[in-house]
């Protein structure tokens, strides 16, 4: 199943713990403790996730992966269907985005979420 379909992008992102998914913004939205970690759109099927400055500069040198919409100030990157990224490059991305996200909430917070 793709990660660029709904139904693979959401089994791929509920895997996380303290996970919740919504629709917003004409996408279908992967949280962490109400922050987001990736999206996929409904209409283009664009994966969006963050990613660190370099990478941000890797990433957006590669045909098919542009600075993402409304994101690209804080280092997210929206990926297109048919990219050169292979989706397990893409797995480690969301991984990468997850835990980035994850580690900026409170101790607190990680703990009632199950994250370790």
């Amino acid at each position: 199943m793709s990660i660029f379909t709904r139904e693979g992008f959401s089994a791929f992102a509920s895997k996380y713990p303290g996970t919740s998914l919504s629709d917003q913004w004409d996408s279908c939205i992967a949280k962490v403790g109400d922050k987001v970690f990736a999206l996929l759109t409904d209409q283009e099927r664009h994966l969006a996730f963050k990613v660190s400055e370099e990478t941000f500069e890797i990433l957006t040198s590669l045909d098919g992966v542009t600075q993402a919409p409304y994101f690209a100030k804080r280092k997210w990157v929206a990926v297109e269907p048919g990219t050169a990224l292979s989706e397990a490059e893409l797995s480690e991305y969301l991984d990468r985005s997850y835990r980035a996200v994850s580690a900026g909430l409170t101790r607190k917070l990680r703990t009632e979420l199950g994250i370790a």
